[in-house]
């Protein structure tokens, strides 16, 4: 289900805090810790791969692949290999010039060990070794040594192959040596991330082959293999540089792409419909800074801006973005005052990016990034260079694309007009705020406390489990908002026409945040808001719909950890006078003792129960055995609900996150929009995962 590609189970756990006192004598200089080598990041992970979870675990792998990237980039590499092997390591291998191995005159051991064992030690700070790189801060691949148990570093380089292999946190066991002859050249790179650092160590095939893909794209000419090794027979792990070429039959991908960046928009918008015939592409340099931007219009309300910086993936973007946004107004308000567009109107930035779809890349040698996890460029210089190549291009290719041109501006015109549409509806709605100027929703059973960081929305499925959540909830803390059937689908709907929905009304204001332009998430009324739906079709098709609306319009809601999935249970087992609640099957056969039909019980009395009708098997041993199956909230009263799915004590609750934005935007695209074929293509591949609930 969609939700379940989003989510990720998440603990609370409160910690007490106590302020320093004013003047204390006790804090001297020896309470200054100095940490060498590699320490530093095992203390503080989070500050160099940004967080210990599944995240900073894949981050490992694009460390040490920008390593092999670069230099394809630089012309030295056209091959890359990223293989998972057994035991949660991963190799990444490369035909490039290998890590140099001789001795380096500052730190008087090898390149190689300066390499994998200082921080900011690289070919990247100078010198002819990088041209252009994405690893600037140079503690990629010693970071990645850092975390892990285990890390070897295979060169091939010069005629010989060499070797050096570390140990917990990147000690070497060894200086590098030379093990024999070779006529290969490239790197290898094996490790094993640290189980006392990660605590869930299992790579997701699907993330790998997503960021893998996207970097194929990125770097014309360079082919990327992907393979998964974990379940093979046997795994040469000695010098062999391609595995794919020995015909293992091992789930694999490969990546090779001659279209670049328009290759890349294509793929994107594979389930729109574009509104112009060309796409637009534009490739070229101005001191210093090398700037390539794709884009195409299609037949969406939704922006989509993919943005890198010598090839690493900017998520919040930065001023090579900025200087795009400027330049596409610019240039679309100038082409309708040429006689494209009605006198007077002026196109905002939200106008022209409605229904865009554009790929920024920039490279260029002095890189500056904001964070080493490098999710915003800081360069200043990419965003005059952008500004002014974009900018230009995109004007010469409306003039000789008069077509395409036409349509643009037809787009852009009628976002206009919905904008303005959908601000006269929402003036109308939330002239003073969702506060201020109405009152709550008659629906919405508040909760007492005016605190929003213990105060908790529970969004629920029909007046009936309102009914009973209301009645089991603490009403101290506890809001409860029933909705009446499915809400719209908004992956098409504009403002005005979600604002007309009685429905999403009602949750804006119960939100408190307000909506569009004027959505302030420091308004936010409640700091958990946990949907919470019946275990069937119909409630994973509301949560759903409701996962959508947040995507889209509350954003905010979901990147601040606010937004929750509640997990009622599926069946609760009686046993004599105990009871239990299974939250799944595989816990309700372990309750039961096993997964049995009637006919086969031995002994004791069992009474499967589904709504009022029971059907019971007689004997004189052990006590009764029951088991109830729940299809909705409404059917539980309101003990059962509390007991299970509100008290905090003893419920679960998922938080909502979004690992990848740009994979979840993309599902969003499919499930949620117009494309039947590519929509029916995904079920009908993903039917025997599907649980049915008959």
């Amino acid at each position: 289900m969609i939700y379940g590609q989003i989510m990720a189970k998440t603990k609370v756990k409160k910690v007490k805090e106590s302020a320093p006192t004013k003047g204390d004598s006790s804090y001297r200089a020896q309470d200054i810790t100095v940490l060498e080598g590699l320490e530093a990041v095992r203390r503080r992970p989070g500050m160099y791969i940004g967080t210990t979870g599944a995240s900073g675990l894949h981050h490992l792998v694009w460390e040490v692949f920008d390593n092999s990237r670069d230099e394809a980039m630089g012309g030295f590499a056209d091959d890359i290999e990223i293989a998972l092997l057994p035991e949660n390591r991963v190799r990444v291998t490369d035909n490039g010039r290998g890590i140099p191995v001789d001795i380096h005159s500052k730190t008087k051991v090898s390149a190689l060990e300066t390499v994998m064992t200082k921080l900011h030690a690289g070919g990247k700070f100078g010198g002819e070794g990088y041209k252009v790189s994405g690893g600037l801060h140079g503690v990629g691949v010693s970071v990645v040594n850092a975390l892990s148990v285990a890390v070897r570093a295979e060169v091939h380089r010069d005629g010989g192959k060499y070797l050096q292999e570390y140990k917990n946190g990147g000690k070497p066991l060894a200086k590098v040596k030379k093990v024999g002859a070779s006529n290969l050249h490239g790197t290898i790179i094996t490790f094993e991330p640290d189980p006392s650092v990660f605590s869930d160590r299992t790579f997701n095939w699907d993330t790998i082959v997503s960021h893998m893909r996207q970097q194929a794209y990125l770097v014309r000419g360079l082919r990327i293999a992907i393979l998964d090794l974990r379940s093979a027979a046997k795994v040469d792990d000695q010098s062999v540089f391609y595995l794919r070429e020995l015909g293992l039959d091992v789930p694999s991908t490969t990546f090779y792409f001659e279209g670049g960046l328009r290759s890349l928009v294509a793929f994107q918008n594979r389930h729109l419909e574009p509104i112009h015939r060309n796409t637009f592409y534009v490739e070229r340099e101005q001191e210093g800074v090398h700037v390539e931007v794709a884009l195409q219009y299609v037949d969406d309300i939704t922006s989509r801006i993919s943005a890198f910086a010598n090839n690493i993936y900017n998520a919040e973007g930065g001023m090579h973005v900025t200087g795009f946004k400027t330049a596409l107004t610019r240039t679309l308000n100038a082409q309708g005052r040429n006689g494209n567009g009605k006198e007077g109107e002026t196109f905002t930035g939200d106008d022209v990016l409605e229904g865009l779809t554009a790929v920024i890349s920039v490279k260029m040698r002095e890189v500056q990034f904001e964070g080493q996890t490098k999710g915003k460029l800081g360069s200043v210089e990419a965003r005059g260079a952008t500004e002014a190549i974009f900018g230009e291009a995109f004007a010469t290719f409306l003039e000789e694309h008069p077509d395409d041109a036409r349509a643009i501006m037809d787009k852009v015109a009628l976002a206009m007009k919905a904008r303005k549409a959908a601000k006269a509806a929402k003036d109308s709605i939330l002239r003073k705020g969702a506060l201020e100027g109405m009152q709550l929703p008659g629906k919405l059973a508040d909760c007492q406390t005016k605190r929003a960081e213990e105060a908790e929305l529970f969004i629920v499925e029909g007046d009936s489990a309102g009914g009973t959540a209301k009645t089991g909830r603490d009403r101290r803390t506890q809001a409860i908002l029933p909705l009446r059937g499915k809400i719209l689908n908004i992956e098409r709907a504009r403002l005005d026409k979600m604002l007309s929905s009685e429905q999403i009304k009602n949750l804006v204001v119960a939100l408190g945040t307000a909506i569009g332009d004027i959505f302030d998430i420091g308004k936010l009324r409640y700091h958990k808001v946990i949907i919470a739906t019946d275990a069937d079709v119909d409630g994973a098709h509301i949560r759903t719909l409701l996962l959508t609306l947040f995507y889209r319009h509350f954003r905010p809601v979901i990147d601040g950890g606010y937004l929750y999935i509640a997990q009622p249970p599926l069946f609760k087992v009686r046993k004599g006078k105990e009871i239990f609640y299974a939250y799944t099957d595989e816990e309700r056969v372990k309750l039961v003792g096993k997964d049995m039909p009637l006919e086969e019980v031995e002994s004791g009395e069992l009474a499967v129960e589904t709504g009022e009708e029971t059907e019971e098997i007689k004997t004189k041993r052990a006590p009764k055995l029951s088991v109830q199956r729940y299809k909705g909230l409404g059917e539980m009263n309101a003990e059962e609900l509390w007991e299970t799915t509100m008290d905090p004590a003893r419920r679960t609750l998922r938080r909502v996150t979004i690992e990848d934005a740009q994979d979840a935007d993309q599902i969003f695209d499919m499930l949620m929009g117009t494309d039947v074929s590519a929509r029916k293509s995904f079920i009908q591949s993903h039917a025997k995962e599907a649980t049915l609930d008959i």
